[in-house]
């Protein structure tokens, strides 16, 4: 699928677009794949990054989904690093076996670093899991940052009817020392309305042993299932979205009692259609309480609610945008102007925007909108995160400039909004 790719760095500024403030967005890596047609052919350094952050040591660590791209799906995936000066390093490249089976990992997704200094994350399928849909389940790994010691933690779906979870989201470093994520699915709870094995869990990693382990199984009448990534809470508690039985439910869990709590969120009606609810995951804001994104059904546009940590007091903001695409945010990043900003895949323009949105107001703030098919930049933003000098960093899913007979598959771009370092 993938032949040669070629590493471009660009450091020159894109021009032409007016943007609020000082901004200044600048493609530090083009993904380039061999290939004349968008989506086809082989990304040897990796293709339409998902995952980005910044490690302990000021350099930027992300997965990329693929590493082949045709035209019935991607395949493979790769880790790498980016300094901060734009220098491109490929630590893991998630290679095919026999038959084109993917025994140590298929499509990695999020990143994270461990109280170890390692690299932790996720694939969505791969490994030797048995769950009957993909071939293999996904896997947890580790490696280090310099790309040695590639290890897999776990196979999800390793055990009988998934019950050690399966779909594994974002690992969150515990204030204990253990990293903790959820799965989407999998676990021994009841969810017989669902497809999948089970209504998903909570489990935690050991980084001193990589041991893997259960801590909570979900139960679509009670706890609900499906349930979000993770958010720390500052007295080291998690919380969380699900969806079960009694509708929208916020959980908090306590790694230290392993005790789970839910609080129904009564999401209201509008225009006789279906209620409204969450569309991304949690973030705290700067007043302490929970924001989220919501939508209404057969409603355009996207709005911010906010809810005290007991599931009080919820609230609904006026829809910042009424766009018909609503955007299709990744989540909401409170930076140090203390506003959110959002990375919208979609946007104004179709190719995807960055905005800024008030958490007192749940007003919009600011609309960047750099990323456009021919551009530098690519298009379609897959998450924003801020550097600790106050600079925003993420990564798009497609397009990028790419030299003849090659397409771009993406790009990892950075951008001065003038903020204030965190």
């Amino acid at each position: 699928m993938r032949g040669k790719l070629r590493f471009v760095a660009l450091f020159a500024l894109l021009s032409g677009y007016a943007f609020a403030g000082n901004s200044h967005p600048v493609a530090d890596y083009t993904f380039i794949c061999n290939g004349k047609s968008q989506g086809t052919g082989p990304c040897p350094n990796g293709g339409s990054p998902d995952s980005l952050i910044q490690g302990s040591d000021g350099n930027f660590y992300g997965a990329a989904e693929a590493s082949m791209e045709e035209n019935y799906g991607p395949e493979g995936g790769a880790v790498f690093s980016v300094t901060p000066s734009g220098t491109f390093t490929l630590l893991h490249t998630f290679a095919p076996g026999a038959n084109q089976t993917y025994p140590k990992g298929n499509l990695p997704g999020l990143l994270t670093q461990g109280p170890d200094g390692k690299l932790y994350g996720e694939t969505r399928a791969g490994g030797v899991g048995s769950c009957t849909v993909y071939p293999g389940c996904g896997v947890l790994y580790r490696v280090n940052t310099d790309g040695s010691d590639f290890q897999i933690i776990h196979n999800f779906c390793s055990q009988a009817n998934c019950a050690d979870g399966w779909e594994g989201g974002a690992l969150v470093t515990g204030t204990d020392g253990n990293l903790y994520a959820t799965s989407y699915a999998g676990g021994t709870g009841p969810c017989s309305v669902y497809v999948y094995k089970g209504c998903g869990t909570i489990f935690r990693v050991t980084p001193s042993t990589g041991a893997y382990q259960v801590v909570f199984n979900f139960d679509f009448s009670t706890s609900g299932g499906s349930p979000s990534n993770l958010i720390l809470a500052p007295d080291g508690t998690f919380y969380g979205l699900a969806y079960g039985t009694p509708g929208e439910l916020l959980f908090h869990f306590a790694p230290t009692t392993g005790a789970l709590t839910t609080a129904v969120l009564t999401f209201p009606v509008f225009d006789g259609d279906l209620p409204s609810g969450p569309t991304s995951g949690l973030a705290f804001g700067p007043n302490g309480n929970l924001y989220g994104l919501y939508q209404i059904y057969a409603e355009s546009g996207m709005g911010l609610f906010e809810v005290e940590p007991d599931g009080s007091n919820l609230q609904l903001f006026p829809l910042y945008t009424t766009l018909e695409s609503g955007g299709e945010p990744d989540g909401l990043l409170l930076a140090s102007d203390g506003n959110f900003w959002i990375a919208e895949s979609n946007g104004s323009a179709g190719y995807g925007d960055i905005v800024s949105v008030s958490p007192t107001e749940g007003t919009l703030l600011r609309t960047l909108s750099p990323f456009f098919k021919g551009g530098p930049l690519g298009g379609l933003p897959v998450e924003i995160i801020q550097a600790k000098d106050g600079t925003f960093w993420g990564s798009t899913d497609f397009y990028g400039d790419a030299p003849k007979g090659h397409f771009a598959q993406g790009t990892v771009f950075s951008l001065n909004a003038g903020l204030p370092p965190r």
